[in-house]
C-alpha cells in the first residue's frame, strides 16, 4: 500500500506498507489488517461504521475502488493500493 505524505505521520514515516491478508483478499480485509497495526491511520481512512471515508480515495491497481465495489474490491496477489486524500481549499 502506498501512503501519501500527509498520512505518513500515522505510519511512523513509512511510505509503503507491505500487508498480507487471507484469501479472498479485499480492500476491506486489507484495511482491517492495517487497523491493528496503525489505529491512527484507520481513523483517517474509515468512519465509525468501518465505511470508507468520503474524502479519501483508494486506487486498486490504478483504478478508483468505488468502480470496483468499494471495500469489497478484490485485490490480486502483489497488487498495489494507493491512498489519495481529497484536497480542498480555495
Amino acid at each position: 500500500m502506498l501512503v501519501p505524505g500527509t498520512l505518513r505521520d500515522k505510519t511512523g514515516g513509512e511510505s509503503r506498507l507491505e500487508v498480507e491478508v487471507a484469501e479472498p483478499a479485499t480492500l476491506g480485509s486489507l484495511l482491517d489488517a492495517l487497523a491493528g497495526r496503525y489505529p491512527a491511520l484507520e481513523r483517517r481512512l474509515r468512519d465509525e461504521q468501518a465505511g470508507l471515508r468520503r474524502y479519501v480515495n483508494f486506487y486498486v491497481d490504478g483504478e478508483e475502488c468505488r468502480h470496483r465495489g468499494g471495500a469489497s474490491a478484490v485485490l490480486r496477489d502483489r497488487g498495489e493500493v494507493q491512498i489519495i486524500p481529497s484536497v480542498a481549499g480555495g
